[in-house]
């Protein structure tokens, strides 16, 4: 079996990355986090033709899995080391962790998250370091508070704890797997995993690949923060020149090293959507990584939320988004992890026009309207269909008396609508363009 020990950039006196160590985190932990449920889900089992079941990491005491691997390091840390203190860097979820490890053990620690990390993991943060944790927001993206945390680490002499390229760490979040493997009266044949920075990833795969080595594995990414793909494909990690923030727990640049050897090391191979493949044989394991489109998460999330009234953050649904993805053996066992429920409340509205948009209900149109008595009424009357809605209308009358330029949102009743609607656009005297998602005049309305 793999093991990490002489990784780069990983101290040789660390513990290597293997089972036996997972098991040994299990224990360290389990006087301070209980195990968190494995629920079977009736909607998600009917939709996949599986026996889904949900790993709920958002019931956590920080509700996110991250609390497992800070806890698990900073367990370990000598005297003087605790005395040092400990510096953190997190988009907000292994903050939580650290926080409140630090209370628990009574360590002085300084966190560092992006001024892009929503203000309710923020709040959170504080809740649970209290008066033992100094939190500074700086830069925009993970990576930049990462490189003033090691910094202050330079600086101070405190010591890291690393939210996912550390074998402490990634044995601490590979106790998920100790745990599903207990709660389940039979070997799983799929377990999805979340992958941000890929500390999950690497102490789940170890796990599985040396306790039940017939699992398949899938993992996913958002597709707008793809590092683990882009590390698979070129042979090694890379740092993308730029990521989307939305998924915030799991937008990183630059996968860790440790995480990375452990998905290439056991075979790990990118798939697309166009061609994705049956998964979770039963007679045979695989390794796959995909992307998953920022939208699908928000269905993933809205999902969760009416139906199983789980509040998941983003990077939380990012699994189960993953799992509607792909086609999976008829009756095979498959674990999903929830991993975290971190979401700021006023982040919905945002969750719900990417949800639209990528379920193909929600459109944009530049419309041109002839400065006449009766223009907009024509409009409603000719080209908008019995349950399309106007969700937007932004009207300018420029100088040009002859016609006028509107920007208008429009929501489908049921996606198969559009065709109908470009149809009645095309036959109408006034001209629309439609705003392509992903086109330069898209991005201005997201």
């Amino acid at each position: 079996m793999s093991s990490f020990a002489n990784v780069a950039d990983v101290p040789l006196s660390l513990p290597p990355l293997t089972a036996d160590e997972i098991d040994a985190a299990a224990k360290r932990i389990s006087g301070i986090i209980e195990p968190t449920p494995l629920q079977y889900s009736p909607r998600l089992s009917a939709a996949s033709g599986a026996k889904v079941y949900l790993k709920r990491e958002d019931l956590t005491a920080v509700r996110s899995y991250k609390l497992r691997g800070a806890y698990n390091l900073m367990i370990q840390l000598t005297e003087a080391e605790r005395a040092a203190g400990v510096v953190a860097a997190s988009a907000g979820n292994h903050a939580q962790g650290v926080a409140f490890a630090c209370r628990a053990m009574g360590i002085q620690g300084r966190i560092y998250v992006p001024t892009t990390t929503p203000k309710q993991k923020r709040d959170r943060i504080r809740v649970h370091g209290g008066e033992f944790v100094e939190l500074i927001a700086i830069g925009e993206t993970y990576d930049a508070a990462a490189a003033a945390a090691a910094a202050d680490v330079e600086r101070t002499g405190a010591t890291m704890v690393p939210p996912f390229d550390d074998p402490r760490t990634a044995a601490g979040q590979g106790t998920i797997a100790t745990e599903f493997l207990d709660q389940l009266d039979t070997t799983p044949d799929l377990v999805v995993v979340p992958v941000g920075g890929g500390g999950c990833l690497a102490g789940v795969s170890t796990y599985l690949r040396e306790r039940s080595p017939g699992t398949s594995i899938l993992a996913a990414e958002p597709s707008g923060a793809a590092s683990m793909t882009a590390a698979l494909v070129a042979g090694g990690p890379v740092t993308l020149p730029e990521i989307d923030p939305f998924v915030d727990g799991a937008a990183v640049r630059r996968i860790g090293d440790l995480p990375y050897r452990a998905a290439a090391g056991f075979g790990a191979h990118v798939v697309s959507h166009a061609s994705l493949p049956l998964v979770a044989a039963t007679d045979s394991s695989s390794f796959q990584m995909m992307q998953v489109d920022e939208g699908a998460i928000c269905t993933a999330m809205l999902g969760l939320y009416q139906n199983e009234g789980i509040i998941a953050e983003p990077a939380g649904a990012l699994a189960t988004a993953a799992l509607a993805e792909v086609t999976v053996t008829p009756g095979a066992t498959v674990v999903v992890l929830v991993s975290g429920g971190n979401n700021d409340v006023s982040r919905y509205g945002e969750i719900i026009e990417r949800s639209l948009v990528h379920r193909g209900l929600k459109h944009y149109f530049l419309v041109d309207f002839p400065q006449e008595p009766g223009a907009l009424r024509r409009f409603l009357d000719d080209v908008l269909g019995p349950d399309d809605d106007i969700t937007m209308f932004e009207y300018v009358k420029r100088n040009n008396r002859e016609t006028g330029a509107a920007l208008v949102g429009i929501e489908l009743g049921a996606t198969d609508d559009l065709t109908s609607l470009m149809h009645r656009i095309a036959e109408s005297p006034i001209q629309a363009e439609r705003l392509e998602p992903g086109s330069p005049a898209y991005r201005y309305l997201t």
